[in-house]
């Protein structure tokens, strides 16, 4: 595997397209080309990160927020650009995810909504344009015994995904029938025979850039000369794709409830809470890191408790004014949770690279009582 594939991996976990239009997400930083054995996924790439990377030999550093957030004039070793200077210098690359991690369904932000119970959230704010890659549905018609051969083959072969969930596959029983003419070589039957085998109708997702791969992989593991199978092509519908999550409590819980599932799920050593802390909270919203006026449509909403990062002063001062209770977590904090989810997808699609969540990566803040 090279650098340049972790791309494909990354698409099939947070779709890059999805990123907010301001953001610097993909390969910012290394030779693509470059051998992939060892990756460390962090928030920040910062000086003690960069130097575990080193220690554990790490080929690409996936972080959250970019190394690089605008166009470089110079690269040095000395002030702000010391550390894309130093990632060079090493060889490490560096691959950022950021918005389109907080945007996916399953990601940050469902990650938050999930720690507060929300069902059936929706998305805030700063919408995405953007069209699922289009799928394919294979159908192949395979005997009985052959059954787990061919679907172990087009899974590997990157068939059988949607969403987090990989070897999706639908077969139903059923009976075909075949006449080898001549210059046919049966792997059942004889020349001139109508044959009739019990056989499975197999049923799978392929995205469109797998399909001629998958197809191949079939026919390779088919025992039949020639396989029957079909090629459906899909289409997406009208997801709605933006920041933040919004939506009704599974159960009404108290503020102090909450927080505790927060700081258990995240780790949290502190909270920066605005309104009232024993309000019962019934509808919520969640948007991680700093979600700049994404807070007026939370203010619209009339929900009951927002969950978020980071507030800017004069928007602490809106919810305060608008009876919103607010958690505020510390913008990495409202984050960081994410990476060991992250690291287990990862696992499970790139099983010869060693994936390392990293140890070094920390909140900026340390929390003291006063």
């Amino acid at each position: 595997m090279k650098i340049k594939d972790i791309a494909a991996v990354v698409e099939q976990i947070a779709p890059l397209g999805l990123a907010q239009s301001w953001d610097n997400v993909g390969l910012l930083v290394g030779d693509p080309e470059r051998p992939l054995r060892n990756v460390l996924l962090t928030i920040d790439v910062t000086k003690a990160v960069l130097a575990e990377a080193k220690k554990l030999k790490a080929d690409l550093i996936l972080s959250y927020h970019p190394v690089i957030w605008d166009g470089l004039k110079h690269i040095r070793a000395d002030g702000p650009t010391a550390i894309v200077y130093e990632l060079i210098r090493s060889n490490i690359a560096v691959f950022s995810i950021h918005t389109a991690l907080d945007v996916v369904p399953g990601g940050v932000n469902d990650g938050l909504a999930e720690m507060l119970g929300i069902e059936n959230a929706k998305p805030l704010g700063d919408y995405v344009e953007y069209t699922p890659q289009e799928d394919c549905k294979l159908v192949v018609f395979v005997p009985v015994e052959a059954l787990a051969k061919v679907a172990n083959a087009v899974f590997a072969a990157g068939a059988g995904i949607i969403g987090n969930y990989q070897k999706c596959s639908f077969h139903t029983d059923g009976t075909g029938t075949f006449l080898p003419m001549r210059g046919a070589k049966p792997t059942i039957g004889r020349q001139g025979e109508l044959e009739t085998v019990e056989e499975i109708r197999f049923e799978t997702i392929v995205p469109v850039d797998r399909l001629e791969t998958v197809i191949a992989a079939m026919k390779a593991a088919h025992p039949y000369e020639t396989p029957a199978f079909d090629i459906l092509k899909l289409f997406g519908y009208g997801n709605t794709f933006g920041l933040g999550r919004i939506g009704r409590l599974s159960k009404p819980t108290r503020v102090g409830k909450l927080i505790e599932q927060i700081k258990q799920r995240t780790g949290a050593k502190a909270v920066g809470l605005v309104g009232d802390p024993n309000k019962l909270v019934k509808t919520a919203a969640v948007c991680a890191g700093t979600c700049g006026s994404i807070i007026n449509a939370v203010i619209a909403g009339g929900v009951d408790l927002y969950l978020t990062g980071e507030l800017q002063h004069h928007r602490a001062l809106a919810a305060q004014e608008a009876g919103l209770t607010c958690i505020c977590l510390s913008h990495t904090v409202s984050e960081r949770f994410m990476l060991k989810k992250l690291a287990a997808q990862l696992k499970d699609r790139m099983k010869d690279v060693t994936i390392k969540v990293s140890r070094k990566d920390a909140d900026p803040f340390t929390w003291k009582a006063i």
